[in-house]
């Protein structure tokens, strides 16, 4: 079992992950922008009898969520979605077999942690130039403070406000952990399990739950680093309440394993 673990991971590290065809807009810092179309071609729109949530592709068959995010017993993904008001052609609608929430989640308290979820589709996913899956990053791997990354999803565009029709992305900078966890933040709420980014301005919202953290790495792949988790109940873009995410690299050893039994 142990060699088939260390193969799954090479597998995984080295095949054609984090790469889009349609390279996405980095280049401007705005508080969220229209994202160009396919440029993150491992967001995909997780529905039940409506869109509820994002998630990432990261494999084939599988795709990683939030685990606030499953309530109902049947979903589908959508994959190659922009906008949602049209039917553009590329899209891929492939039901969800199974569903694996992590098993210490508690859904009373999402500021505990475990809030991550492994979808299971009924049949693979068909590469393309606009369906590809994110990497995952190095268990353990640490995010320096400031690293840029981008939040992408359909979620609200501010408190209160409508959803987007579009996907968005936003540049939400890190915020370490010796930050967050300051009394005057997040304080005990935020976790070594979890990722603060953006603040202020700069967050996600309603809708945003589930969908991915990327981040670039030094080998210019896109990294699924983390997963929308929470926001402070007073509003998306609270100073000082960053978006929190649960830390992808905290969890590998749970997703491998998952992954490699089922």
């Amino acid at each position: 079992m142990e060699g088939a673990l260390v193969l799954f991971l090479f597998v995984t590290t080295v095949s054609g992950c984090g790469l889009p065809n349609y390279q996405p807009n980095t280049g401007r810092v705005v508080n969220g922008e229209e994202a160009r179309a396919y440029s993150w071609p491992w967001q995909v729109s997780l529905e039940s009898f409506f869109p509820t949530c994002g998630g990432t592709l990261i494999a084939p068959d599988w795709v990683l969520t939030a685990a606030h995010c499953i309530t109902f017993h049947t979903y589908r993904v959508i994959l190659a979605e922009h906008d949602m008001n049209k039917e553009e052609g590329p899209e891929q609608s492939i039901m969800v077999a199974k569903m694996f929430l992590h098993p210490k989640w508690n859904d009373n308290c999402p500021s505990c942690g475990n809030d991550i979820a492994l979808l299971k589709l009924e049949k693979t996913a068909i590469f393309n130039d606009k369906v590809q899956p994110a990497c995952l990053p190095q268990h353990g791997a640490a995010l320096t403070h400031n690293q840029p990354c981008y939040i992408t999803g359909w979620g609200r565009l501010y408190s209160g406000g409508p959803r987007a029709t579009t996907l968005q992305q936003a540049l939400l900078p890190v915020v370490e952990h010796s930050v967050c966890s300051q009394s005057d933040w997040w304080g005990s709420s935020a976790k070594t399990t979890m990722v603060c980014a953006g603040g202020e301005s700069k967050s996600a919202c309603h809708g945003d739950s589930g969908g991915p953290l990327n981040c670039q790495g030094g080998d210019g792949r896109w990294y699924v680093e983390g997963i929308t988790s929470f926001v402070d109940g007073r509003g998306c873009n609270t100073p000082k309440k960053p978006t929190v995410f649960t830390r992808v690299a905290s969890f590998i050893p749970w997703i491998t394993e998952t992954m490699a039994e089922n």
